[in-house]
């Protein structure tokens, strides 16, 4: 991939504070850094109560708390991901009103652009169907290369004992 010189391919990645997508950004970074291209993270949010609820209720006050809220969730992503640190990349950051896949694919339209995300936590068919995919979605929709990021092995072990599984091992340790 070439860096953001005349093509103005970039990276673009999709953050939101999980710890999903902050292996995410750390993958990102470093493939920034390996090919000397321009690194953009995208936070996504829409107003409370979602689009189609503010539609029917418009209340700027609502959509202006929603934008610094969702502002503040980006810098504290960027803060734990770099502990403050230069991230020895050039980085731009953006925190962007719209659905996540429908906005992240947009954002990642320029030919020669790839765009990392995290790949998410398994989930049941009735979850699916109330909360499609983001990745899914961005992997059918987007125009260039989408790079999906799997879950760090932390992640992994916070599901478990979210369900409980891994709750009953280390009780039985003790």
């Amino acid at each position: 991939m070439a860096g953001s010189g005349a093509d103005g391919s970039r990276i673009v990645v999709g953050l939101s504070g999980s710890l999903g997508s902050l292996a995410a950004l750390h993958h990102a970074v470093a493939e920034a850094r390996r090919t000397g291209t321009e690194l953009l993270a995208v936070l996504c949010w829409t107003p409370p109560g979602d689009e189609l609820g503010y539609r029917r209720t418009p209340c700027p006050p609502v959509v202006t708390a929603g934008r610094d809220a969702a502002v503040a969730r980006l810098r504290q992503a960027l803060d734990e991901a770099f502990a403050g640190r230069y991230a020895g990349v050039r980085l731009s950051c953006q925190a962007v009103r719209g659905d996540t896949g429908h906005t992240l694919v947009r954002c990642a339209d320029r030919p020669g652009d790839l765009l990392v995300l995290g790949a998410g936590r398994e989930r049941g068919r009735l979850a699916r169907l109330v909360h499609p995919s983001v990745t899914a979605y961005c992997v059918r929709h987007a125009s260039c290369p989408v790079l999906a990021v799997p879950r760090p092995p932390l992640q992994r072990d916070l599901d478990a004992l979210e369900r409980g599984h891994g709750l009953r091992a280390s009780a039985v340790r003790n």
